[in-house]
């Protein structure tokens, strides 16, 4: 009797509301709703304190010019950042449109993975306490809980030039090469990258999921207790 009362409220899968990026008919707004939540992501991530100095960027692709991105300015707050001083670049940072600076390490890495992987629309990087620690280690998340296990066999380890700053197209690339089909890297000795095939909401959403991911495992292993897996 109680099953059948559950499936009362059961509503058919076509009938049923999820949210879903929403379909424009003209550049124009495309790229205004992009801007906004290119914004909104950087206000997140001053919210989350994933602000260190001027490190950490986060980029989307133009819908007109997929070729282009838009990213925050140069040694702007991520709490300071709006429509109005986002800037435009091209996959090797040259600028395009806007009043601020570029930020050289953000499009040698962006640019490069961009650029490698057309069907990335979104990406972000900051330099955070937990992710950068456990990016010291070397070493890929375990999937010690259910928050971990949406990037088991998902997120890589990239070890080349993690201790440098990027400021050379080789290592982008590089990092390009090895970021392959996952929606997260943890750069050794550098700190997180997320990418998102959808938009920059999905790709900032997954930032302060492996962040929260990296201060877990932290956490449990300051313990000296060995964790429980989840089974592949």
């Amino acid at each position: 009797m109680i099953e059948e009362k559950v499936s009362l409220y059961q509503p058919d899968q076509e009938d049923r509301i999820f949210p879903k990026e929403p379909e424009f008919d003209n550049f124009d707004d495309h790229r205004r709703h992009l801007k906004e939540h290119l914004a909104a992501a950087c206000r997140f991530f001053h919210k989350c304190r994933f602000d260190f100095g001027f490190a950490g960027h986060l980029t989307i692709r133009d819908p007109e010019r997929p070729e282009l991105y838009w990213t925050n300015p140069m040694a702007v707050p991520f709490s300071k950042v709006c429509v109005s001083n986002i800037i435009l670049v091209d996959h090797f940072g040259k600028f395009i449109e806007g009043n601020y600076a570029v930020n050289q390490a953000g499009f040698v890495l962006h640019g490069a993975v961009h650029e490698d992987h057309p069907e990335i629309l979104a990406m972000c990087h900051a330099h955070t306490i937990y992710g950068t620690a456990w990016a010291a280690t070397g070493r890929p998340l375990d999937p010690i809980s259910q928050d971990a296990s949406a990037f088991y066999e998902d997120h890589v380890v990239i070890a080349d030039e993690g201790g440098k700053v990027a400021v050379e197209a080789k290592a982008g690339y590089e990092v390009s090469a090895a970021f392959g089909n996952n929606k997260a890297a943890i750069h050794q000795n550098h700190g997180l990258l997320t990418a998102s095939r959808h938009s920059i909401d999905s790709a900032a959403f997954w930032f302060s999921a492996l962040e929260r991911c990296c201060q877990q495992q932290l956490l449990i292993e300051a313990c000296g207790i060995k964790p429980k897996m989840v089974p592949h």
